[in-house]
């Protein structure tokens, strides 16, 4: 294990009926805020008129910033940071998604940077000051919520790009699994796929003496793969939903990251694809995953053992030889998000028919992620491309 920092100061608000704690929540960061959204959801559920409500009580001065897409804009966050500084405001709330969330912490930062906000996004050195963020969230997936991080994108430069700080980390986070009830099938499937790939991203990994961090991360999937079917059956399944949304934060709030080195690969090569074509995260991560997992076998009998903890840990596969096991596992991961999920997984399926730009992602990938370097099994260009063009057709070996 390796040496490592982790400081988590978000406070966290978990359970039903907690948001009238909101206002004091927030007072201590300031009075006037800058409430950031997405699109109509938080509408129609009638959560935003709540929070309006909660905050006009004590007299908060709200500005608003609607409209933050999935895969969050590199425009949004110029807009926040805009409106920041127009207003003289002292702390953001964000009611949402990740997408919401991710894009509110660069807008946090930005608000104090003097030059252009997608610097801070090619450059996280220079992430230093922010405002304070509270947030409620909507969506069981990133994990957002509790960690430093953000991924946000650029349309004109078709760049999709991760960034974080210290000071990014939200200070305070609602947690309320009914929030959730009225997520469609879609997203709820998506972001379960989210939880897992992060889950994956840091589980398969060569650093030695880290069984406390795979236990952890072991229990989580085991979490996701009993809990996920049930939300997308029963929606207002408290118990699913509760223990989906805490996965979410643990999965990705450095419990089981740190200790570890190595980089991540599944999300490099997804960021290409959304970059491009603007599909829906945890999707194009539940159709990479299987045919990642698949290469990884063909190519490196090293990681056989390491997938067959995967396959008798956290599917109960029975059997001697690490090989058949592991790719047990690979199956059972591609049928859990085919079925159990009723996922597309395949890439014409979620809209991406041509092959035209499979090389230049490839190349991207490669770049952005440090693929050819230290992570679970190195790849190349030719290698990004080989798993991006398996996901064209649907997977029959394993």
């Amino acid at each position: 294990m390796e040496n490592f920092r982790l400081q988590i100061p978000t406070d966290i608000r978990f359970g039903k009926d907690r948001l009238e704690e909101l206002p004091d929540a927030i007072a201590p960061f300031g009075k006037k805020i800058l409430l950031t959204y997405g699109g109509g959801s938080i509408k129609q559920s009638g959560l935003y008129d709540r929070v309006l409500s909660l905050l006009n009580e004590r007299d908060f001065t709200v500005v608003e910033l609607s409209g933050i897409a999935p895969n969050p804009k590199i425009d949004s966050v110029r807009q926040g940071a805009a409106l920041i500084r127009q207003h003289e405001l002292d702390v953001i709330l964000a009611v949402g998604g990740g997408s919401v969330i991710d894009a509110s912490k660069v807008i946090a930062a930005a608000a104090f940077y003097d030059g252009d906000a997608w610097d801070l996004v090619l450059d996280s050195s220079k992430v230093g000051k922010a405002l304070p963020i509270v947030d409620i969230l909507t969506l069981a997936a990133t994990g957002t919520e509790m960690n430093r991080g953000a991924v946000i994108s650029n349309p004109e430069t078709n760049e999709k790009l991760g960034t974080g700080g210290w000071e990014l980390i939200p200070r305070v986070s609602f947690l309320d699994p009914t929030l959730t009830y009225t997520v469609p099938r879609w997203q709820t499937a998506a972001g379960a796929a989210d939880i897992l790939s992060h889950l994956f991203e840091q589980y398969f990994n060569r650093t030695e003496g880290v069984d406390l961090q795979d236990n952890i991360a072991e229990g989580l999937m085991k979490t996701v793969f009993k809990h996920g079917p049930i939300a997308l059956q029963t929606p207002d399944d408290y118990t699913a939903r509760a223990n989906l949304l805490w996965a979410s934060t643990l999965a990705l709030n450095g419990l089981v990251e740190r200790g570890r080195q190595g980089g991540w690969t599944c999300h490099a090569i997804e960021h290409e694809l959304s970059a491009f074509y603007d599909i829906t995260h945890g999707i194009g991560l539940a159709i990479l995953t299987p045919r990642w997992m698949k290469h990884c076998l063909d190519t490196d009998a090293s990681t056989h053992a390491k997938f067959a903890a995967y396959g008798r840990n956290v599917w109960g596969i029975n059997g001697d030889n690490d090989e058949d096991v592991a790719r047990q596992a690979v199956e059972r991961t591609y049928q859990f998000f085919k079925e159990d999920m009723a996922i597309p997984m395949t890439l014409p399926e979620v809209g991406i028919v041509s092959k035209e730009l499979v090389s230049r992602m490839s190349e991207l990938a490669v770049h952005h992620g440090d693929l050819s370097g230290n992570v679970f099994v190195p790849l190349s260009v030719q290698d990004v491309e080989s798993i991006i063009e398996a996901s064209f057709a649907p997977m029959t070996a394993f």
